[in-house]
C-alpha cells in the first residue's frame, strides 16, 4: 500500500467518524444534560459493580487462603506423624540389630 492510498484511508475514516458523530448528535433521543446524566449515572452503577465485585473477589481468595493453611498444616503433621513412626521403626531395628549381634557374639565365644 503506497503513502497516497493510506493518506486516502485515514481522511475517508475522519470523515466517516465526523459525519456519525453529528448525526448522533442530531438525532440523540435526549438532550445533551440527559445524556450527560445517563453516562454519569452509568459510570457510578459500573464502579459499584466493580467495588461488589472486587469485594467478592478478595473475600473468596480470603476463604481459599484460609483452607490452601488448613491442608499445609495437616499435610506437615501428617507428615511429622510419619516421620515420628519411621523414627521408632528404625532405632528399634537397631536395637534388635545389636542384640542379635550381642547374642552372636556370646554364643560365638
Amino acid at each position: 500500500m503506497d503513502e497516497d492510498t493510506k493518506g486516502q484511508g485515514l481522511a475517508w475514516l475522519l470523515a466517516g467518524l465526523g459525519i456519525g458523530a453529528l448525526l448522533g448528535v442530531l438525532y440523540a433521543p435526549k438532550s445533551g444534560r440527559e445524556t450527560r446524566e445517563d453516562i454519569a449515572r452509568g459510570a457510578r452503577e459500573g464502579t459499584e459493580y466493580l467495588s461488589t465485585r472486587t469485594k467478592r473477589a478478595a473475600e473468596h481468595v480470603g476463604t481459599l487462603v484460609d483452607k490452601g493453611k488448613e491442608q499445609v498444616g495437616e499435610y506437615v503433621e501428617r507428615g511429622r506423624s510419619f516421620a515420628g513412626d519411621q523414627s521408632k521403626r528404625v532405632v528399634a531395628a537397631v536395637a534388635a540389630g545389636r542384640e542379635a549381634y550381642r547374642t552372636t557374639e556370646s554364643s560365638g565365644e
